[in-house]
């Protein structure tokens, strides 16, 4: 059975339709549960809270450790990964019927450097990987960052596929996938 991926939490409304322009949402077709799909910013801002399906997060990583990624990777990560580290410094488990695994903040950079990633796919931040043969990573030649997918085996920037926008359209993405 499928638990929420990517629950909507709000303050003082539970109305998803007066939420701020910023702010898109829908219905997954799996649970019936709200899933944010953009974050808004401001007073009415929206909290994500990701969970899966089997598995476990890690305990949270060190707001310093979160705090200095960007400056060590050479690139400015997405806020709602970084919200996302400091919940759950890594963990596996399965999102819908995907499995994935969720590197720790300590090693991002070492598997960027091991899986020779700057060599094969230029632009491209490896963030988890399936436990197989593909990856997500973060496209960082494109401002608006988006998640893609990209295989190990014959790694080239070529083969991304970009296949959400952020953290949590990827949780609805996979969810929905089966």
């Amino acid at each position: 059975m499928i638990l929420v991926t990517a629950q909507v939490i709000r303050s003082g409304d539970d109305e998803l339709d007066s939420a701020p322009a910023r702010t898109a949402s829908r219905s997954s077709p799996t649970t019936g549960y709200a899933v944010v799909e953009s974050v808004a910013e401001g007073p009415e801002r929206i909290a994500v809270g990701y969970s899966l399906t089997e598995g476990s997060f890690e305990a949270p990583a060190e707001s310093a450790v979160v705090d200095g990624l960007s400056a060590g990777l050479g690139v400015t990560l997405p806020k709602d990964y970084t919200d996302f580290l400091k919940e759950h410094n890594g963990g596996e488990g399965f999102i819908g019927d995907s499995y994935l695994i969720f590197f720790k903040a300590e090693e991002l950079a070492d598997f960027n450097r091991e899986y020779e990633v700057e060599k094969y796919a230029p632009g491209i931040l490896l963030f988890a990987s399936k436990g197989g043969g593909e990856a997500y990573g973060f496209d960082t030649d494109d401002v608006e960052m988006p998640i893609v997918r990209i295989p190990f085996i014959f790694m080239e920037r070529q083969s991304a596929e970009a296949i959400a926008r952020d953290l949590a359209d990827l949780f609805a993405r996979l969810e929905d996938w089966k």
